[in-house]
């Protein structure tokens, strides 16, 4: 059985999650850890749950989803991995923190590509990766169709979706994407999102404004 912690963390307010298993294998996913109490929460929580980060997860490389990348990898040691879509969005980092007016330095370190159609394991337990551009070029979710969850990033939120004006987005796309790759699953699969609340498939079909 699989378990999932999240971290609201920096100024955006975005996810970071820790998915283990009852053997401390865990996964670190989006590494948004800003200020040293986020990183010394993080820290404490794997910690004393005794897990071992396998890898470390992007959903996609927007700024306030890896402000934490560079002390994740150096901390547990094991690559990156992301779309290869992605990697240009990732080195963009440091530019897009001096839009925001704080000091970042891109990330440096080894970086494993993921694509649609592979499968990862954490454990035993299995996960497919979907391709959901739209919100950014290399955007993919981690799909657990035996615990029925799905680590979205800003593709789908509740009652929303993922903007689309930043650079390399486009609506019709993330629109494409949600439809055809998230609309499809079992309406009970609860959607794990960037920002925001948990919600799941079913009620998005019902409420979400964007998808009528």
């Amino acid at each position: 059985m699989l378990h999932i912690q999240v971290f609201p963390f920096n100024p955006f307010s975005e996810n970071t999650y820790v998915v283990y298993d009852n053997e401390k294998k865990a996964w670190l996913i989006d590494p948004g850890n800003f200020h040293a109490e986020e990183t010394k929460a993080l820290s404490q929580f794997i910690e004393q749950h005794q897990l071992k980060i396998e890898k470390i997860l992007l959903t996609h490389a927007h700024i306030d989803h890896i402000l934490g990348l560079q002390w994740a990898y150096d901390t547990f040691k094991t690559p990156i991995h992301l779309h290869p879509l992605e990697e240009e969005i990732l080195k963009m980092g440091e530019l897009s923190a001096q839009r925001f007016g704080f000091p970042f330095k891109n990330f440096v370190g080894e970086i494993l590509y993921v694509e649609e159609g592979q499968k990862l394991y954490l454990g035993e337990e299995e996960f497919d990766i979907y391709f959901t551009p739209g919100h950014s070029p290399g955007s993919v979710c981690y799909h657990h169709k035996k615990q029925q969850f799905i680590i979205s990033g800003d593709v789908l939120f509740q009652g929303s979706i993922g903007r689309t004006d930043l650079y390399k987005g486009n609506y019709n796309q993330l629109i494409e994407s949600i439809q055809q790759k998230l609309l499809n699953l079992e309406e009970e699969t609860t959607v794990l999102s960037g920002h925001g609340s948990a919600t799941n498939i079913g009620v998005e079909k019902q409420i979400n404004p964007f998808l009528k």
